[in-house]
């Protein structure tokens, strides 16, 4: 009688295979973790970047951007007085760095809408110096930019709907783990929501399954 030969996997075949599925496994859990790194150097970069075409543009005309009320006769794509901001050394009133895009202007208003217009008309960031848009972060949130936000003394850059995971790692990297004290304070994004005018306050713990409104310290 013919014995039929059992059919199936041989021990080495199947650490094979299990050793194949762990470098697979590695690999994507590695291009996770770069892409993550890749994300948090561009919000550190965003932000420096930011400050440092802000120091320029103050350090070339002697007026902050968006507030510069000589900008109607320092650049030729202005012809109107409602291009200027009100020259007081501040950018904003500490309530409105979120404002539509699309706010008319006026003079001495929506300083934090001609804040990137003045950098764009500067040649100091790419764009036309009509064009009041906010630069978008690396988690799809907007980057805007006023005065006086939680409270923290000077102006602030704000990264918006940073995904709290995130949030945590800069604030434990940058400054002093608590989002409501240092120099980078956040809020809790609530129903699409998040206060983050001069008189309202950071939240001291950061959720994983919240996201936040960031403002960072010129």
């Amino acid at each position: 009688m013919q014995l039929q030969k059992q059919k199936g996997f041989t021990l080495v075949e199947i650490a094979i295979v299990l050793v194949i599925v762990g470098l697979l496994i590695g690999g994507v859990l590695k291009g996770q973790e770069m892409i993550t790194n890749a994300k948090l150097k561009r919000v550190e970069s965003d932000n420096a970047g930011i400050a440092a075409a802000m120091f320029s543009y103050q350090d070339r005309y002697l007026q902050l951007p968006g507030d510069d009320n000589g900008a109607k006769n320092r650049f030729t794509v202005y012809e109107d007085d409602a291009d200027n901001g009100a020259g007081n050394g501040t950018i904003g009133d500490g309530t409105d760095w979120d404002m539509a895009t699309n706010t008319a202007w006026t003079a001495g208003g929506q300083e934090t809408l001609k804040f990137f217009a003045h950098l764009r008309a500067a040649g100091l960031v790419p764009g036309g110096g009509k064009d009041s848009t906010r630069p978008t972060n690396a988690y799809g949130g907007q980057i805007g930019v006023q005065d006086g936000s939680l409270g923290i003394a000077g102006h602030v850059t704000i990264f918006g709907a940073i995904e709290g995971p995130i949030a945590k790692i800069i604030e434990a990297r940058l400054d002093d783990g608590n989002g409501s004290t240092g120099r980078i304070q956040s809020v809790k994004i609530a129903s699409g929501v998040a206060d983050m005018d001069a008189d309202a306050d950071g939240d001291a713990v950061y959720s994983d399954a919240s996201r936040y409104n960031m403002a960072f310290r010129l």
